[in-house]
C-alpha cells in the first residue's frame, strides 16, 4: 500500500535537522517512508491513496513519554497550596483497608479512553503515566496486557509496562508527610513486571515495547532499584523513573540513606543511557537546592540519561526547571511529555518557551525549535529508535498533521511559530503510525468518541468521590474540592 500525503508545509528532515518545505509531500509504503520533500517530486509516482491535507502542517508523531493514561486528578489537585489544599496520597489509616477504587474492566475502559485522547492529540509514541492512587496498590501485568491489545488494535506505538512500587506515601491527621513499605508489594510487582515484558517480546507486535516503568524513587527500596536495574539489563530495556523532581523527595532520600536522589540513581544501577527520567527538576541549579551547577547536570549528560519535561503540568503545580537552555547546553537529552490531561504537547511547548523567556527576562530564549526537537528527536534518542521522530527516506512512517487554516489561527507568519502560539493539540487532523492511520479528522476509526465522552464523566465522578474515603480529614468530595465559585441553591 503506497499512500501519498501533500501539505502546505512539511518538516523533514535533512540529516542533520529538522527543515521546513513549502508545498510539501510524503509518500509511504508499507511503515515505511519513501519519499520525504517537494509535491512536483512526488508527482509521477504511482500511489494507492492520496491524502491533500492543503493548508497544514505534516510533522514528525509527536513522543509522548509521560502519557497520561488515566482519568486526570490534576483539575482536582493543581490549584491549591498548603496543609490544607487536596493531597493524593492515602491517609495512614487508609493504608491498613486499601482496595481499588475501579473495577477491572473500569480500569480497562480509563486506559482505553486515554489512548484514545493521545490519538487525537496527535501522539504517536507513548510511554504511560497513570495515578495508583486508586488502586490498591499500582498496577498490573493483566492491566497492561489489556492496554496494549487496545493500543495496538487503534494503532498506537506503546512503550509499556505496570507501574510497582515497595512503598507508598501517606499522609496522617496532622498532615504530616511519610512512606509505608511492604517490600513483598515491591517485589512481587517487579515479578509481575517481568512477566509483562517478557510476555510482550513473546507477542512481536512491531508496535508494542515492553519496558520497566517502577514509581517514584522514593517509593521504591534499595533491593527492588537494583533489582529493576539487573532485569532491564538481561533483557536490554528500557527503565523509567520518576526522580529528583520534588524537596520532599530529595529530604526522604537524603534523610533515609545518606545520599541525594541523584548519587541514589546511581547507586543502584539506575544512571545510564537506558535510563529515562520525567522532570529532574530539583538538582543542584535549581534555587531551592544550591542555585548553581556543582556537576549534577555534567553526571546526567556524561551517564546519557533522558530527561522528560513536562512543561505544562510543572506550571500547574508551580514547578519550574531550571532551566532548558542550561539542561541542553551542559548536552542532557530532552523528550517532553504531557504528564496531565490534556495530552497536548503542543500547548506543553508553548508553555516551555514562555516560561524560559520569564527566567531569562530575554525573548530570545523562547527556543521553539529546540522543543520541537525534544518532541520528536529527543524522545526517539531516548527510546533508542532513530527511525523514529524525523521525516525522510528509509524511516518508520509515523506522523501528525495539524489545520492551519481554522480562522481562529489567524495568519501563518511561520507554521511552527503558529502552531505553538495560536494553536492547541486539537487542531491536529492526522495521527499515522507505521504507515496506517490512527486518527482523521477528529474521528478515531472503529471507536465511538460519544461513548468516550460519556464513560468519561461517570468514571471522573467515581474518581472524584473515592478521595473521601482515602484523604486524612475525611470531608465529602464538594469539601475536598469546592468550586471556584459558590453554586447558587
Amino acid at each position: 500500500m503506497r499512500t501519498l500525503i501533500t501539505a502546505d508545509h512539511l518538516l523533514a528532515f535533512d540529516g542533520t535537522s529538522h527543515t521546513e518545505i513549502r508545498d510539501g509531500a510524503v509518500v509511504t509504503e508499507g511503515d515505511r517512508i519513501v519519499y520525504a520533500g517537494p509535491a512536483v517530486g512526488a508527482r509521477d509516482l504511482e500511489v494507492d491513496e492520496r491524502i491533500d491535507l492543503g493548508e497544514s502542517l505534516v510533522m514528525p508523531g509527536l513522543i509522548d513519554l509521560d502519557a497520561l493514561t488515566d482519568i486526570d486528578h490534576l483539575i482536582l489537585d493543581s490549584w491549591s497550596s498548603g496543609e490544607d489544599g487536596p493531597r493524593l496520597q492515602w491517609s495512614t489509616e487508609y493504608f491498613d483497608r486499601r482496595a481499588h477504587v475501579f473495577t477491572e474492566a473500569e480500569r480497562r475502559r480509563i486506559r482505553e479512553i486515554a489512548l484514545v485522547q493521545l490519538a487525537l492529540h496527535g501522539i504517536t509514541s507513548y510511554m504511560p503515566i497513570a495515578s495508583e492512587v486508586h488502586s490498591a496498590w499500582a498496577e498490573s501485568a493483566d492491566d497492561l496486557f489489556a492496554m496494549a491489545e487496545f493500543s495496538s488494535r487503534i494503532g498506537l506505538r506503546g512503550f509499556l509496562g505496570p507501574s510497582y512500587r515497595s512503598g507508598v506515601p501517606v499522609v496522617d491527621e496532622t498532615g504530616a508527610r511519610d512512606i509505608r513499605f511492604i517490600e513483598e508489594e515491591g517485589r512481587a510487582g517487579l515479578a509481575d513486571a517481568i512477566r509483562f515484558v517478557d510476555g510482550i517480546r513473546e507477542l512481536d507486535d512491531p508496535l508494542l515495547t515492553g519496558v520497566f516503568l517502577p514509581c517514584r524513587i522514593e517509593t521504591l527500596s534499595a533491593e527492588l532499584m537494583e533489582a529493576t536495574a539487573a532485569a532491564a539489563e538481561a533483557r536490554d530495556a528500557l527503565v523509567r523513573i520518576h526522580a529528583l523532581q520534588g524537596e520532599f523527595e530529595r529530604e526522604y532520600v537524603i534523610a533515609r540513606y545518606g545520599r541525594t536522589p541523584l548519587d541514589h540513581l546511581e547507586e543502584h544501577g539506575l544512571l545510564h543511557d537506558r535510563v529515562i527520567v520525567p522532570h529532574a527538576v530539583v538538582i543542584d541549579v535549581h534555587p531551592l537546592v544550591h542555585g548553581e551547577d556543582r556537576g549534577d547536570l555534567g553526571r546526567l549528560a556524561e551517564a546519557g540519561v533522558s530527561i522528560v519535561h513536562c512543561a505544562l503540568t510543572n506550571a500547574r503545580y508551580g514547578a519550574e526547571l531550571w532551566d532548558f537552555a542550561r539542561y541542553r547546553d551542559a548536552g542532557v537529552n530532552f523528550a517532553l511529555g504531557t504528564d496531565s490531561f490534556p495530552p497536548d504537547l503542543i500547548r506543553g511547548i508553548d508553555t516551555g518557551v514562555s516560561a524560559a523567556k520569564v527566567q531569562h527576562g530575554d525573548l530570545a530564549k523562547g527556543d521553539i525549535a529546540a522543543y520541537v526537537d525534544a518532541a520528536t528527536l529527543g524522545g526517539a534518542r531516548a527510546l533508542h529508535r532513530p527511525d523514529l521522530g524525523r521525516i525522510e527516506a528509509g524511516a518508520t512512517a509515523d506522523l501528525t498533521a495539524f489545520r492551519l487554516d481554522d480562522v481562529r489561527m489567524g495568519p501563518t507568519e511561520d507554521p511552527i511559530r503558529t502552531l505553538v502560539l495560536n494553536g492547541t493539540a486539537r487542531d491536529a487532523c492526522l495521527t499515522m503510525v507505521a504507515g496506517r492511520v490512527v486518527m482523521r479528522d477528529g474521528r478515531v476509526p472503529g471507536v465511538d468518541l460519544d461513548a468516550v465522552r460519556a464513560d468519561t464523566k461517570r468514571l471522573f465522578a467515581k474518581l472524584r468521590a473515592g478521595y473521601s474515603e482515602r484523604d486524612a480529614r475525611h470531608g465529602t468530595p464538594d469539601e475536598l474540592f469546592p468550586p471556584v465559585f459558590p453554586v447558587a441553591g
